[in-house]
């Protein structure tokens, strides 16, 4: 039943990613047809990333209030809703108000989708089980772009939406007839604790040493999610064909080391280490790489450029899939989605901060290298911090 589960949790997160790259795929068509400037477009893209900061905080409390079951799928039902309701749109500020809506109720996923593991997986399994449905994440933005440019061409981009949006009630109905919570805990290991409320966690030095990880390092998945095309096509020269084979292969690796870097930490339990030494280890070699794809920026040759950057979108998804699972390790399940809301809040701040505002500034000033060489280092100061206020016992 719990591969059941997993399974769920992966095509909802790959509907999730589709619902949320749509727009930016088909954007040329649809500035076109709504006549909308790059301002226009700025605004736009900035309306989701508000919207899905501040959804994490209202997301999380809901659904440990509610439920996984309940919880999973009214946020869903809201972003299927939304997406959806894109294909009717006129105006910039109705699509504007979409955006908005689509991004509140896309906040759901992951808490919901980690609160999920954590009730249905041992702390051995976690970090795969995590990396295993946020490779969904990946799998979206390579199977995507095909499939919307063939939808448009045959039948018009607001197509596209209602595909994407009418894919996620059909996930709803799966959902509520096999989803159930485990009658007992899975994990024999586990305690039974009360729920921790948001004053009790934020006292906590996990909540902030979470928190503070995710806002430093969540920005570097965004930075190569919205730069690479673009310093690929401006520094490299790369033309569109080229980059439309650089990018799944990128992608495709991010896929490994999601699944690869929470299956490294399970290994290490399996053979004795306990939860805190494992995701220690598996966190601090993910990070490790970071400086050395970092190098991407300097080679002149053009493979290993790729072979750098896919070692980057690898690295960060293994580092992912084990620090979304801390949260689980020092957590009550109860909780879980609370605490992940507020990372998930701090995230969304740092990659406005991070992979928006300040890499426009500096590539426009300084050029590329800065903010590669800036990103490589973002893992290991988040690495210290969580080994500071997460895996160091209090001194009494």
């Amino acid at each position: 039943m719990r591969w059941m589960v997993l399974a769920l949790l992966f095509f909802a997160t790959t509907i999730n990613y589709l619902d949320r790259i749509v727009f930016s795929v088909l954007a040329p068509v649809i500035q076109k047809e709504l006549r909308l400037t790059d301002q226009d477009y700025g605004n736009l893209t900035g309306a989701f990333q508000i919207a899905y900061t501040f959804g994490f905080l209202a997301v999380g409390k809901f659904i440990d209030r509610y439920g996984t079951k309940v919880g999973y799928a009214a946020a869903i039902l809201w972003w299927s809703a939304a997406a959806t309701l894109h294909a009717v749109a006129r105006t910039a500020v109705d699509l504007g108000f979409w955006r908005a809506m689509l991004g509140f109720g896309e906040a759901g996923n992951f808490p919901a989708a980690i609160k999920s593991v954590a009730e249905w997986f041992p702390k051995k399994d976690r970090a795969f089980a995590t990396g295993v449905f946020n490779a969904g994440s990946n799998v979206a933005s390579m199977i995507g772009p095909p499939v919307f440019v063939w939808l448009n061409w045959r039948f018009g981009w607001r197509a596209s939406f209602l595909v994407t949006g009418l894919s996620g009630f059909v996930w709803l109905v799966f959902w509520l007839v096999f989803y159930r919570r485990p009658p007992e805990i899975v994990d024999p290991s586990a305690e039974v604790v009360k729920q921790v409320g948001w004053r009790a966690a934020l006292a906590q030095r996990p909540t902030w040493g979470f928190a503070i990880a995710k806002f430093l390092t969540d920005p570097v998945w965004w930075f190569y999610l919205y730069w690479l095309p673009k310093y690929l096509f401006d520094a490299r020269k790369f033309n569109l064909s080229e980059i439309g084979w650089a990018l799944p292969v990128v992608y495709l690796m991010a896929d490994a080391g999601s699944v690869g870097g929470g299956w490294f930490s399970g290994w290490l339990m399996r053979r004795g280490m306990d939860a805190p030494q494992a995701r220690n280890t598996a966190m601090i070699a993910c990070a490790g790489c970071m400086p050395v794809a970092a190098m991407a920026v300097f080679t002149p040759n053009t493979a290993v450029t790729i072979a750098l950057v896919s070692l980057a979108t690898a690295a960060h998804q293994g580092w992912s899939a084990n620090l979304f699972t801390t949260t689980s390790d020092a957590f009550p399940k109860e909780s879980v989605a609370s605490v992940t809301g507020i990372g998930g809040f701090a995230g969304g701040l740092g990659g406005f901060l991070f992979s928006a505002v300040i890499p426009g500034w500096v590539v426009t000033h300084f050029g590329y290298t800065p903010m590669f060489v800036f990103m490589g280092t973002l893992h290991l100061v988040a690495w210290f911090v969580l080994r500071r206020m997460m895996w160091t016992p209090k001194a009494a």
